[in-house]
């Protein structure tokens, strides 16, 4: 199937094309979780319409203890499976002893580096075979989300990406989030909106977008690469 098979996802409301998904592709559509607010949204959205969409999450071996608490939160509340992937260990022993465990700091390419072997290679597996990859992305989030469509293209990956929240606000989210008593990281709570790995987000000081608190030291694009 192409892209335009999948655009008229884009006239349904979230719930009804998630089930859609689920009922025409199983478990080839796929949602990446970090458990942040809007992930956990589309959970309960397909505990709820889409139990066969299948859902993944990459633990970088840097993240915040409260992203693992909302992690077994969710299991116990949902019981799914959701498939976690790893770096590959000699791509992070290599890395490390090489350039030291917090080399993101030092530049911009040893950042990338990080980023590609704890984050991007893993999604590159989670993704490899699959026809659709959902994500939490929101257009408010950042200019660069601003730009794109609910669904589109990922011609790195060769997969359809479909965002089902890209038009809501972070106000609605969180409507969803309290009026569904769905599990969420309490690091939200302490000024947080967008979580990554511990050494590499802050909170976001009053006056500061969305994705200030992530690679704070940088000036640079305020992305990973994986939604490039």
């Amino acid at each position: 199937m192409k892209l335009a098979d999948y655009k008229y996802l884009e006239l349904l409301n979230e719930e009804a094309a998630l089930k859609e998904i689920s009922t025409k592709l199983g478990s080839e559509a796929l949602l990446s979780s970090s458990f942040g607010y809007e992930d956990q949204v589309i959970l309960d959205m397909i505990y709820k319409h889409a139990p066969e969409i299948s859902v993944f999450t990459i633990d970088t071996g840097r993240l915040f203890e409260e992203t693992y608490e909302v992690y077994e939160k969710s299991l116990a509340r949902y019981q799914i499976n959701i498939k976690v992937y790893y770096p590959k260990t000699d791509d992070i022993q290599k890395m490390v002893q090489e350039k030291g465990p917090n080399l993101f700091y030092e530049s911009v390419e040893n950042r990338h580096q990080c980023c590609h072997v704890r984050k991007i290679e893993p999604l590159q597996r989670a993704l490899a075979g699959k026809k659709l990859w959902i994500t939490g992305l929101r257009s408010e989030q950042s200019e660069f989300r601003k730009n794109i469509q609910q669904t589109e293209w990922d011609e790195k990956n060769k997969i359809v990406k479909y965002h089902p929240l890209l038009h809501w606000t972070e106000e609605e989210v969180i409507n969803y989030i309290t009026k569904n008593n769905v599990p969420y990281n309490k690091l939200h709570d302490k000024g947080y909106p967008s979580i990554g790995c511990a050494p590499c987000t802050r909170a976001v000081l009053p006056g500061e977008n969305f994705r200030a608190g992530r690679w704070w030291w940088e000036n640079s694009h305020k992305e990973c690469g994986l939604h490039q």
